[in-house]
């Protein structure tokens, strides 16, 4: 038996240094993807680990996705995908998305987007703008309660069109927050439906219209009326809240 690895000794948690050295051999592309690791008894002698210390650290290794443990099969090297890159990160900003304020995301995607829908006016393929239009045109024949879900829809096939493979990869777990954030500001701001119908026009037409600089544009403008009206849901949703104390404490 031919021994990859070497013994990882005991300054650390001896779980965490067998994972270090797997997900190293992995990024070095000594590991695969579909490649088959050694037994269990082997993987223990040469990390000089007991088996409950190996079985921890793939366990972790699974829990990220980068091995796949198959009953009777063995351990094998993930093959990975898009979704099993984003969904964690869109399950860890769920998760914390009390600790992101609103105004927070509207910023970052300010920061992000506008650039997108540059690349995207000049990159787009036929497909990108069929589909972009029938984005569109499924907006505007909405009802309230789809709008949020067919706008982030938008958002996500221009960052596909931008003909950048990581662009979506990058900014799709921020998406996943929005919906709930939209469905807020539309109970409360009643322009804000036909704002994004007319700036998602826009958006569209300079795409389509290989016009990277008023694509470019046209994304600022809407991420800019979308932070105001964030802004306005909130302080409608604080003015909400001040009078509901107020009035609790009358009533006491």
């Amino acid at each position: 038996m031919t021994s990859r690895f070497k013994s990882v000794g005991k300054p650390r948690l001896l779980s965490h240094s067998v994972v270090e050295a797997i997900e190293h051999s992995i990024r070095t592309r000594e590991l695969t993807p579909g490649m088959k690791l050694d037994s269990e008894h082997e993987l223990c002698t040469q990390f000089g680990v007991s088996r409950t210390v190996l079985r921890e650290a793939l366990r972790m290794l699974a829990a990220r996705g980068l091995i796949e443990i198959e009953k009777g099969r063995g351990m094998f090297i993930s093959r990975l995908s898009p979704e099993t890159v984003t969904t964690p990160l869109e399950m860890y900003l769920h998760q914390h998305e009390g600790d992101y304020r609103s105004i927070d995301i509207i910023r970052a995607r300010q920061l992000i987007e506008p650039p997108i829908a540059a690349e995207a006016a000049i990159r787009h393929t036929d497909a990108d703008a069929e589909q972009l239009t029938q984005d569109y045109n499924d907006m505007v024949a909405c009802d309230s309660g789809q709008l949020a879900e067919l706008d982030m829809a938008f958002h996500r096939h221009i960052a596909v069109a931008c003909g950048n493979a990581l662009v979506p990869l990058l900014i799709v777990p921020i998406y996943a927050l929005m919906p709930g954030i939209k469905h807020s500001v539309h109970q409360v701001i009643e322009e804000a439906r036909y704002s994004a119908i007319e700036w998602h026009g826009r958006i569209l037409k300079a795409i389509l219209a290989r016009d990277p600089e008023q694509a470019r544009a046209n994304m600022e403008y809407h991420l800019i009326e979308s932070e105001r009206h964030i802004t306005q849901m909130m302080e409608s949703a604080a003015e909400r809240d001040s009078g509901l104390v107020q009035r609790n404490s009358t009533s006491c």
